[in-house]
């Protein structure tokens, strides 16, 4: 089970919670990382998390343009000093300066809502990435399909809010103007966001934020696979995701541990395991009132 940190407090609390990895990285190479761990600090980070028994992996998963090719070896070539245990991407360019400047190391490919099916990952697997991350839409069905086809390992989304939306452009009026209908932006107060609201659902809150990179517009509720677990490991699925983004440590932390006691009760016994709503009211409690817990694609074709 992995989740994404900012900072070497955070992977210290995750890992502690149950993380038995987490994700790292800087804006320059990753998009959506919920803090810059420089390059400097990545030694740091690692020494953090194997310390505690868990795995680093680095997140370079943006397009990239010819200006910031350039960055790569060096970067690379960072990452695998710092002793890393696998790199996440989805641009070519990190997989070609990969062979050349950190050959050796793991190479995990995310590509975003394109990972839908089994031909796409096994083309990356012949490259050399030994893990796929499989996209939000696909259902559970279509997710042991590609599983039971890529002949890699897969990794799959089960808790919190997904990506809609990207724009390299600082541009939130795009986004409005993509929806070809009424909708509006609204602020919450000064230390809870900025959100869309469409006219025909004014109950629903898309949190949008802008950085170096682009506006990004994320769902209004929350995945939530912790009842489905078992499902999933019976298909298969090699890794579960948390999505730390837009969340407090607190709340990733119970997230975290509800999740880690059903994993390790399913590992103690598949055959004795009983799922216990203590773990999902834990969570609960600490979910947004604004925010539904859902199943995502997992039992149907589209959610939003």
């Amino acid at each position: 089970m992995q989740i994404s940190a900012g900072s070497v407090g955070q992977i210290e609390r995750y890992v502690r919670a149950g993380a038995s990895a987490v994700i790292v990285g800087e804006s320059r190479f990753g998009m959506r990382q919920p803090g810059d761990i420089a390059a400097d600090d990545l030694k740091a980070a690692v020494a953090a998390a194997h310390g505690l028994g868990a795995k680093i992996y680095v997140n370079a998963n943006k397009l990239f343009r010819n200006s910031e090719i350039d960055l790569l070896p060096d970067y690379l070539r960072t990452v695998q000093e710092a002793g890393a245990d696998a790199l996440v991407f989805g641009d070519p360019a990190i997989l070609l300066n990969a062979r050349q400047h950190a050959q050796g190391l793991p190479l995990f490919w995310n590509a975003e809502m394109t990972g839908t099916n089994s031909s796409s990952a096994s083309f990356w697997g012949r490259r050399g990435a030994s893990r796929a991350v499989i996209a939000r839409e696909l259902n559970e069905e279509e997710i042991a399909d590609l599983k039971s086809k890529a002949g890699m390992e897969v990794q799959v989304q089960v808790h919190g809010m997904t990506n809609i939306y990207h724009s390299h452009r600082n541009l939130l009026q795009s986004y409005l103007e993509h929806l070809g209908r009424e909708a509006t932006l609204i602020r919450k107060g000064a230390d809870n966001g900025l959100f869309l609201v469409e006219a025909e659902r004014p109950d629903e809150k898309f949190p949008v934020y802008e950085d170096d990179y682009g506006t990004h517009v994320m769902s209004p509720d929350d995945i939530c696979l912790l009842e489905a677990l078992p499902e999933l490991i019976q298909a298969g699925v090699d890794s579960f995701y948390v999505e730390a983004l837009l969340k407090s440590d607190e709340y990733n932390e119970t997230v975290l541990r509800s999740y880690r006691k059903a994993l390790d009760q399913w590992k103690s016994g598949p055959d004795e395991y009983s799922f216990d709503e203590r773990w999902l009211d834990d969570i609960r409690k600490v979910q947004s009132s604004d925010r539904e817990l859902g199943f995502g694609f997992l039992y149907k074709e589209q959610v939003y």
